[in-house]
């Protein structure tokens, strides 16, 4: 997609913990009414969803009780994806896939439309996302920081079936995958460039999991 075609209203998806970067993939199962509805319009129409987080994490999308469930306060940049797989259930649940595209900033937001929400994005200030699929980046430095990452937390990561990824894609790929706080992974999300990005990911990856990573998922996301 050229930055020409970059659709100026979005429909947002909040979900706490789930991340979406430029190149990568996302796989939701859908079944509430409202994002069904999201779905359905995006597939008839430019077929485009934009993750959000909400800034309150949510533990399995459940909203504070203070709270309406569609209007969570969400962080002010997320990230817009293709929907570029969309399977129907008989009962109108959706299997999709996202495609990653550009990051975005929220300028505003529109009245609901059939329960979900809709922005205005801005992309000025993520100009080189579209390309940062072909960067180029080493992922020596990634992969001893994982294979210490595993070894001290006791994840077992088998590093030879990385060896045919991009130094980028392994770069998102951790920054998606790997159990992290929410907070944390917006950070991820919004460093400026992957170089920033992988010194922010180093680091973390150094701390391990000491501490604890309320509402991170580790199954692949649902919306309930």
């Amino acid at each position: 997609m050229h930055r020409s075609e970059l659709p100026e209203i979005v429909p947002i998806f909040p979900l706490t913990g789930v991340l979406l970067l430029p190149g990568m993939w996302l796989p939701l199962h859908v079944f509430e009414p409202r994002y069904r509805a999201m779905v359905a319009d995006a597939r008839e129409g430019g077929r485009v969803i934009a993750m959000v987080q909400p800034v309150v994490p949510r533990q399995d999308n459940a909203p504070p009780p203070d709270v309406p469930p569609e209007h969570p306060e969400v962080y002010p940049v997320g990230c817009l994806g293709r929907m570029e797989r969309c399977d129907e259930t008989e009962d109108g649940r959706f299997a999709i896939a996202l495609k990653g595209l550009t990051r975005f900033r929220l300028r505003s937001e529109l009245p609901l439309h059939q329960g979900y929400r809709r922005v205005v994005a801005d992309y000025g200030e993520f100009a080189d996302d579209l390309q940062e699929p072909d960067a180029s980046l080493d992922p020596a430095p990634l992969k001893a920081a994982l294979l210490r990452f595993g070894e001290r937390n006791q994840l077992p990561f088998d590093l030879n079936k990385l060896d045919a990824v991009p130094g980028v894609a392994l770069l998102n790929g951790l920054c998606m995958s790997l159990p992290f706080a929410p907070a944390e992974k917006q950070a991820l999300l919004e460093a400026p460039t992957p170089a920033l990005r992988e010194r922010m990911l180093l680091g973390l990856m150094g701390m391990g999991l000491d501490r604890e990573a309320p509402g991170e998922p580790h199954l692949p996301p649902t919306l309930n």
